[in-house]
């Protein structure tokens, strides 16, 4: 699967149950780790956990390659590793605290791509 179009399926997996802030970080060229992150926020952990896997069963479904899924047991952080992208949905508190597009800036504005 193309980069493109596993970026396009993620956000629609994102936004089909009602993910809220989601926001892209490009780090092409500040970690080899990965190329693009996302970060969205659920309301709650049942809203967390309901996101990840489905942004996981979507890729899965999709035939890209979903490496791992961590953080489904407590909902509060649960991040989805596809390879060349990789998935935070959090809770708003607990990505208050973490401030993840803050850590990745280095400078650059984060580019937001939808927000609820």
């Amino acid at each position: 699967m193309q980069f493109e179009q596993l970026k396009t399926l993620v956000l629609a997996s994102i936004t089909d149950l009602k993910g809220e802030n989601i926001v892209e970080l490009d780090v092409r060229g500040k970690t080899s780790v990965m190329d693009l992150m996302i970060v969205a926020s659920g309301t709650s952990s049942r809203h967390v956990k309901s996101i990840a896997n489905n942004v996981y069963s979507e890729a899965k479904k999709a035939g890209a390659l979903a490496l791992s899924q961590e953080g489904e047991d407590q909902g509060e952080w649960v991040l989805v590793d596809l390879g060349d992208i990789v998935v935070h949905v959090m809770q708003p508190h607990i990505r208050e605290h973490y401030d993840l597009e803050k850590l990745w800036d280095f400078g650059d504005e984060a580019q937001k791509s939808r927000s609820s």
